[in-house]
């Protein structure tokens, strides 16, 4: 938003007249510049099919000024009035598909899938909560507490390699419940319109763009709510052998198709095949720790439900991660796995439960795009704007979460990967204390901590790496640096032009 001119208060004085400067014009008045597209905000967003060019160009502006203030609602991102006003535009547009932003997004993810031999796509969903914004129209219950709870609910599919470093997102599907409470029975209710479709369908589209990324593996990743014999069914169709294969915690204890013993009772006498230290993330008041799970395996055989005998049995493996002694006042981490991944070894074990622990990163990636983006607070007046302005923020928070990882998975890399040549030098300089910046640009840990301390990090040696936190909240002061230091650079590049 522009800022009015100052005004100047005139001294009296009865000495002699004094020859005074006339106040400043209203065009020299504090004018942000507009907002340069970022580099990875066109490769992002890039491939964008919008009804107008102008559009194409107005995307990735939008995406880079979120990302330099991820927590400022859209007038205080954007640099100036006119940008503001062009970015409600944009959002209110009709022509515009929140698909269509999702898709950009996801084919620049492919792009990155395709570069890495096993990659998980770790599904979950999360609930967005704008019951403070009532007049919002579009928008539907998420529960059955009270009809004022009121909200949409994001259904996720993140791409993440085996060690958790986020790839981007793949199928992304946002839907708002029924106001109107329809009174069908569940099993009379075709598949496509149960809730729980949502985990399905993010296994179809899974199989559906595999074929693009023929020499890459996906593992679909879901947690308890996604073990549904549909969603293992969905697995043995198609492809043999599957290009997709399923990663599901199990929620049910089913009856073996052999006998009537009990699934897991029969998994936990199996003989201890190895020991696992495994990162557990942090959960509520619980800090992150390292749990030493015991591990069991064994190849299952589980009959169909009664609705859908004629499918036949499941073909699957089983395996038990259970910590035999918990920190005190911790519960003791047990989690029971079913692949259709072949289980046959100790480090085929331990294979699975590790790429099951990485399932975290999609919540942490959730609190990012409602804490970090503040995507509850977005004021806009129907559902479909909220959608369009959450395809945008996700990408947003996924990079956020991505540069945090960085430094963890990618500590040696340069960090010119990841911000323009302005922030970094903007930031060795203020870290330095420098004028003058150095020739080659710092580690991406390094980086990382550096913008982390701006947001509060303290950097002791005990505190581990910097968190997502405050490395948004350093971005934030990073990019208020930045437009400062391109304002001091600019006599030296007009005196090297002259």
């Amino acid at each position: 938003m522009a800022v009015p001119p100052p005004t100047y208060a005139m001294a009296k004085t009865t000495l002699r007249p004094v020859q005074r400067a006339a106040a400043p014009a209203a065009s020299a008045a504090f004018q942000p510049t507009n907002t340069e597209p970022a580099a990875w905000a066109i490769h992002e967003f890039g491939q964008a099919v919008l009804p107008d060019e102008r559009y194409r160009r107005r995307l990735p502006m939008i995406a880079t000024a979120f990302a330099q203030k991820p927590t400022a609602p859209i007038p205080q991102a954007c640099p100036n009035a006119a940008e503001t006003k062009a970015a409600y535009r944009f959002l209110a547009n009709d022509a515009i598909a929140a698909e269509d932003l999702r898709q950009a997004h996801h084919q620049a993810t492919l792009e990155r899938v395709r570069q890495h031999r096993v990659v998980l796509a770790v599904q979950d969903t999360t609930a967005l909560n704008y019951s403070t914004h009532p007049q919002t129209t579009g928008l539907g219950p998420l529960g059955s507490h009270s009809p004022k709870t009121i909200g949409l609910l994001l259904h996720s599919t993140l791409a993440l390699t085996p060690t958790g470093q986020p790839l981007g997102f793949l199928p992304n599907a946002v839907r708002a419940r029924s106001q109107t409470k329809v009174r069908v029975s569940r099993k009379e209710r075709p598949r496509e319109q149960k809730e729980s479709y949502k985990w399905v369908a993010s296994l179809q589209a899974c199989q559906a763009v595999a074929p693009a990324c023929p020499t890459t593996q996906l593992i679909n990743v879901t947690d308890r709510e996604g073990d549904l014999y549909e969603l293992f069914a969905q697995a043995s169709r198609g492809a043999e052998p599957p290009r997709v294969h399923l990663l599901v915690r199990a929620r049910h204890d089913r009856k073996r198709a052999a006998g009537s013993q009990l699934l897991w009772a029969q998994v936990g006498r199996q003989a201890l095949a190895a020991t696992l230290s495994v990162l557990v993330g942090r959960h509520g008041d619980q800090p992150k720790r390292v749990a030493q799970l015991q591990l069991r395996f064994q190849g299952v055989e589980l009959p169909a439900p009664k609705g859908a005998r004629d499918a036949g049995p499941l073909r699957l493996w089983a395996v038990e991660a259970r910590e035999a002694k918990a920190p005190k006042g911790q519960p003791a981490i047990l989690w029971r796995l079913l692949t259709t991944l072949p289980v046959t070894s100790a480090e085929t074990a331990s294979e699975k439960v590790s790429w099951y622990a990485q399932r975290w990163q999609i919540e942490v990636l959730h609190k990012v795009l409602k804490s970090g983006c503040q995507i509850e607070q977005r004021q806009l007046e129907t559902a479909d704007r909220l959608e369009r302005v959450l395809a945008i923020d996700l990408v947003v928070a996924w990079r956020i979460l991505a540069l945090c990882k960085a430094a963890r998975e990618l500590p040696a890399d340069p960090i010119s990967d990841w911000l323009p040549t302005a922030q970094w030098q903007a930031l060795c300089c203020y870290v330095q204390r420098q004028t003058k910046p150095p020739e080659s640009p710092p580690s991406v840990r390094q980086a990382v901590r550096w913008i982390a301390q701006l947001g509060g990090f303290l950097a002791r040696k005990h505190d581990g790496e910097p968190g997502t936190k405050t490395l948004w909240r350093g971005l934030q002061q990073l990019e208020a640096m930045t437009r400062m230091w391109e304002v001091f650079k600019q006599p030296e590049r007009s005196q090297k032009c002259g």
